[in-house]
């Protein structure tokens, strides 16, 4: 039976009543049009609270090691117990390639801690540990070399506020990402944030983006 199409009414971005597992696409400036925007609650974050990295499907490889695995250009040699050596990777953050899996951080491009001031403090622990784990989209976990890992550092729990990629050529993606990551996890964000992200995005492509909400 045909539905009327009034049942078809709702915004891509309407995330009310939508359930985890369902997928929206939008426009990337609609898209952070609907964002929720709140003033930032400082939440006392503590990173044990945000369980990582975890064996999530029980392949003996962690969150870390699959990310390695899936993110690199060259894939690494894996070893027992997930060993991973060789290969080669590619850190966005500042345009640089790099030799094997040693050394590497995982970045979470929304920081935890600025997670858990836009909404995650309110979470269960299984959600957090969700979100710190996150390979189900893979904007979500970013590898970065221990030669570029200053990028990284200097980031720390920073939002696009006071801190953007040094490699200008990624920003536009690395704020199109910051939104998508955010929707995925229902998380606010807040006015001078939002101003911050705008700005970028003016002189980006408003490109079409899709999200699948992880709750």
């Amino acid at each position: 039976m045909l539905l009327p199409a009034t049942a078809h009414a709702a915004p891509a971005t309407d995330l009310t009543g939508r359930i985890p597992g369902q997928s929206v696409t939008t426009p990337v400036r609609d898209a952070l049009a609907r964002l929720p925007v709140v003033d930032e609650e400082r939440t006392g974050y503590e990173r044990s609270k945000f369980k990582h990295w975890i064996d999530a499907d029980k392949d003996g490889c962690n969150t870390r090691a699959e990310v390695l695995k899936e993110e690199a250009v060259i894939a690494p040699e894996q070893g027992p117990r997930c060993t991973l050596s060789g290969g080669e990777g590619y850190s966005p953050y500042d345009d640089r390639y790099f030799d094997g899996p040693r050394g590497l951080y995982i970045d979470h491009l929304v920081p935890l801690a600025e997670a858990c001031d836009s909404g995650a403090s309110a979470w269960s622990p299984a959600e957090r540990e969700a979100h710190a784990n996150d390979l189900g989209d893979d904007r979500a976990l970013i590898a970065v070399s221990a030669v570029s890992a200053a990028s990284n550092r200097s980031k720390a729990a920073r939002d696009p506020t006071t801190w953007l990629p040094p490699a200008a050529g990624y920003r536009c993606q690395y704020v199109t990402d910051w939104i998508a990551d955010k929707i995925r996890w229902r998380l606010s964000i807040e006015p001078a944030e939002e101003a911050a992200v705008s700005e970028n995005l003016s002189r980006c492509p408003n490109v079409p983006v899709t999200v699948t909400l992880a709750r």
